[in-house]
């Protein structure tokens, strides 16, 4: 099916014929995207409709990652043109062989249980996390860009009309700092992620925004920087070192996570509860996904 895609001023979207089919792979026969929980059509026609997309290990989702979308959400309202009308979180597939990552079906079913116990409008897509190879971020989100403005056409207006959905990533300011560094990403990677999707990024202690920035000013039009105004510094390694040596972990992961952790034994030792780092030869695709978050 033909994509939509809109003029400049973002009214009417127009069907326009896919110049080649999508080059990431398909999915299991028994994948089926989740769109239960995306709007179904804009509240106000005259802005851009906004899906947010988190790609990242979530081994385990705590607090903070639930609270980027929401600050996010925010910032889109309170700050830009857009319209948020969905989103969704993408845990990595095993393939990605992080140190402490959980296997992708426990991942998925802790997120899962994150965003089903506490939003109404967050959810979950399995698609990368089922996937055999590693995805990187670019294909990742041209997955998303197919699903919501090629198969569903992008989002009804209210008036008739469609509109096609700006695909954005949300992720942390490390995110940005790696991709500001010398030699970690491809230079197509970046030209794909920020030119044609870009990021919105929310501001982490100890992290030097305006350096990084400084690195990517021919994409800053399409970088949005959003503030904690409440500060907020958990992350996923530190619940793991926090389970390793058996401390509360209450409060900044979901009660429902910390039961399914509890209940199936992860985290407890390394060397069970983890994907081993075994093979070598895809450090190098690896590398220039050094930004996955958790």
């Amino acid at each position: 099916m033909a994509p939509l895609q809109c003029n400049p001023n973002g009214q009417a979207c127009k069907i326009q014929e896919p110049e080649q089919t999508p080059a990431y792979p398909s999915a299991s026969s028994n994948y089926t995207f989740p769109r239960s929980r995306l709007k179904h059509s804009m509240t106000d026609s005259s802005k851009t409709p906004l899906l947010l997309v988190a790609c990242g290990s979530f081994s385990p989702i705590t607090y903070l990652h639930l609270r980027m979308f929401e600050m996010a959400a925010d910032y889109a309202k309170y700050n830009t043109n857009f319209e948020v009308i969905g989103g969704y979180l993408s845990p990595v597939s095993d393939a990605y062989r992080k140190a402490g990552l959980a296997s992708a079906e426990h991942r998925v079913a802790m997120t899962r249980i994150a965003t089903d116990q506490s939003s109404r409008w967050l959810d979950v897509d399995p698609w990368e996390a089922i996937q055999k190879e590693y995805q990187p971020t670019a294909i990742v989100l041209d997955h998303f860009e197919h699903e919501i403005n090629v198969v569903q056409r992008g989002i009804a207006t209210g008036d008739g009309e469609r509109k096609a959905v700006k695909i954005v990533l949300l992720a942390g300011a490390d995110l940005i700092q790696t991709m500001s560094t010398p030699g970690v990403w491809s230079q197509e990677d970046l030209n794909h992620i920020l030119g044609q999707y870009g990021v919105f990024i929310v501001e982490r202690t100890g992290t030097d925004i305006d350096d990084a920035l400084a690195a990517l000013t021919q994409w800053r039009q399409n970088i949005w920087v959003i503030q904690q105004l409440i500060q907020n510094d958990v992350s996923s390694t530190k619940i793991r070192l926090f389970l390793k040596r058996e401390m509360s972990v209450r409060y900044l992961v979901p009660a429902p996570v910390i039961s399914y952790i509890e209940e199936h034994g992860l985290y407890e030792d390394d060397a069970s509860s983890s994907i081993h780092e075994k093979d070598k030869e895809s450090k190098g695709k690896i590398a220039a996904e050094a930004s996955k978050s958790g």
